[in-house]
C-alpha cells in the first residue's frame, strides 16, 4: 500500500510553468550522507532544492515505521511530501522499505505536472528512468550523495546531469552534529 500525503511538499513562490519536482530515495540519501560522516539538515535541503533547482514539490519516498511519526512530521514541516511504503522485517531483524518501484511509478504519474525532475539517489536501478527522462528533456539533474558510491549505470544514464552532494556538507549539514560512527 502506497500512501502519499497530498500537497504538503508544495513550496510557494516557484513559477508553475517552470515548476520542477524532486523524487527522493530517502534510504539511499540518508545512508549515503551518513557514510560521508555528516547529517543532512532536511529543512536546509528543501530550501536548497527550491533555490537551486526551482523545485516546487519534493516527494520523499520512505518506509513507514510507526515509531518514527515525529520524524515524519518534521520532514513534512520542512516541506516534503511523504510517500510512505510499508516495511518488511527480514529474518536478521533489519527492516526494509523498498521504494524503487514506487519512486519510478510516481515520477511517471506526475510526468505531465512538472517541467523537469530532480532525482535524488545513487542507485543504478533507476538508470532506465534517468535515460527516459533525459531523452524526453524532463531530467533537470540527478543528485547523488557520493561519487564513490554512485552506481556506474546511474552515472552513464545521467551523463552530464549528475551532481554529487559530498561537497555540500558546509551548506546542508546539521551544525555541530556528526553522523553515527561507521560499522
Amino acid at each position: 500500500m502506497l500512501h502519499s500525503e497530498k500537497h504538503s511538499g508544495i513550496i510557494r513562490g516557484v513559477k508553475s510553468h517552470e515548476s520542477n519536482y524532486a523524487f527522493i530515495d530517502s534510504q539511499n540519501l540518508n545512508l549515503g550522507i551518513q557514510k560521508l560522516g555528516w547529517k543532512l539538515d532536511y529543512k536546509k535541503f528543501r530550501i536548497y532544492l527550491k533555490e537551486k533547482y526551482n523545485v516546487s514539490v519534493a516527494y520523499l519516498f520512505i518506509g513507514y515505521i510507526p515509531a518514527n511519526v515525529l520524524m515524519y512530521k518534521g520532514l513534512k514541516n520542512a516541506g516534503f511530501e511523504l510517500v510512505h511504503k510499508p516495511i518488511t522485517k527480514l529474518k536478521d531483524g533489519t527492516v526494509k522499505g523498498n521504494v524503487d518501484a514506487d519512486l519510478v511509478l510516481h515520477t511517471m504519474i506526475q510526468f505531465p505536472n512538472y517541467f523537469q525532475a530532480v532525482i535524488i539517489t545513487s542507485d543504478g536501478d533507476f538508470n532506465s528512468l534517468i535515460e527516459y527522462l533525459r531523452e524526453q528533456n524532463k531530467l533537470k539533474v540527478v543528485l547523488s550523495p557520493d561519487v564513490k558510491t554512485c552506481s556506474r549505470l546511474l552515472k552513464k544514464a545521467a551523463k552530464n546531469k549528475i551532481i554529487y552532494m559530498d561537497k555540500l556538507d558546509q551548506k546542508l549539514s546539521l551544525k555541530n552534529e556528526k553522523a553515527p560512527p561507521k560499522d
